[in-house]
């Protein structure tokens, strides 16, 4: 699976508590074929390799879960299909499940073994490759394009690519009158774009992401006349031709209105961060984070991308531990080893917003950086 595929039903479902050990098997990977492919198969049979190592010396996993998961683990390593590497791969194994995930951001060499699967590089993928919508409008066609990472392809769901509705001219009329519509005139093409907007008010509803608009000044001043989709709208881009793509071309239109959205987004954050900083409601730094994360108490968590720590919780409060120095094997559950996924997923359990900024953004704010709700 590709980050693409990664709704709110299916990270929820990938967060959900489990038996000891959910495995999760980080480790990057090389997008080029060859010899690149030979690496990746090399990297992923020592990851598998050690992973099953740490199944056999774990006390606190069954002689069932051992072997179970280390067949669900040579099960997804049979999967992985060298075409769809990016920068990382994720193989997650329970007892009884398996999934392998490619991701479009690196990924550091990992085995983790915990109660849930480790989401953060899912999410922070998801937050970093920004998905959005394109709806291109024209006169006889209308097509939505899915955009992740700067790259888009056509969709055909939620009734795209929509087309007019055919209707008899009537001939009779427009002899009398010599009223003639044009492509955007009478009430064909105003049911057309109604049809348009019911589909787009569906689509954000099930599938939420940023739409950007392209068309044709009239076609795009039509649709904000018939109902709410150019409203929903991030942004318009007043180019008409492009229905039928190319996604190059496409891609290269809302370039900038993208740009602007992310420098927008950016600012936002940093704003809602001063507001709670002015009224007292903000924690900052691992520690104090952890604590208002357990209440319940997050609006909204910053993260620095690369930010992770493992720790030991000791009498409610966190230990660091060295992994260089430290057998994480020996030590099963006693050790926490992301704290940070931890805060992460306790954060969106409680409807939380999460934001990945760049590694060095949140320095003064020890990496990582709360907006409190109370």
């Amino acid at each position: 699976m590709r980050t693409t595929d990664l709704t709110s039903s299916t990270l929820a479902a990938l967060r959900r508590r489990r038996p000891y050990p959910a495995v999760t098997v980080t480790f990057p990977t090389d997008r080029r074929a060859t010899p690149a492919t030979a690496q990746n198969a090399v990297r992923l049979r020592n990851m598998v390799a050690e992973a099953r190592r740490r199944l056999e010396a774990d006390p606190d996993v069954s002689r069932e879960a051992r072997y179970d998961i280390g067949e669900q683990l040579e099960k997804a390593a049979a999967e992985v299909e060298s075409r769809f590497f990016g920068d990382s791969l994720a193989i997650f194994a329970a007892q009884g499940e398996h999934q392998v995930w490619y991701l479009p951001r690196p990924a550091p060499e990992r085995v983790v073994f915990s109660d849930t699967f480790l989401t953060r590089n899912l999410v922070a993928a998801r937050e970093r490759t920004r998905p959005y919508w394109v709806l291109t409008v024209a006169a006889d066609r209308t097509t939505l394009w899915g955009g992740s990472n700067g790259n888009l392809q056509e969709e055909q769901h939620h009734g795209f690519p929509a087309t007019p509705p055919s209707m008899t001219p009537d001939v009779e009329r427009e002899e009398r009158t010599g009223d003639v519509p044009g492509p955007f005139g009478g009430e064909n093409a105003r049911m057309y774009l109604r049809q348009v907007d019911a589909s787009i008010e569906k689509l954000l509803g099930a599938e939420p992401r940023p739409l950007y608009l392209i068309g044709a000044t009239q076609a795009l001043a039509l649709l904000d006349d018939v109902g709410n989709a150019a409203k929903a709208a991030v942004a318009k881009v007043v180019k008409g031709g492009l229905a039928n793509g190319p996604a190059s071309a496409l891609t290269e239109a809302v370039a900038q209105a993208r740009a602007e959205q992310a420098e927008k987004d950016t600012a936002r954050v940093l704003a809602r961060l001063d507001q709670a900083r002015g009224r007292k409601a903000c924690a900052a730094g691992l520690e104090e984070v952890w604590q208002v994360a357990k209440e319940g108490r997050i609006d909204m968590l910053v993260v620095e991308e690369g930010y992770q720590r493992t720790v030991r919780v000791t009498e409610e409060h966190l230990v660091p531990v060295d992994p260089a120095e430290t057998s994480l094997a020996e030590l099963g559950t006693q050790v926490q080893e992301d704290i940070v996924d931890e805060i992460i997923e306790t954060a969106l359990d409680t409807g939380s917003e999460v934001v990945f900024l760049p590694d060095g953004a949140l320095a003064d704010h020890d990496h990582i950086v709360a907006a409190l709700r109370f």
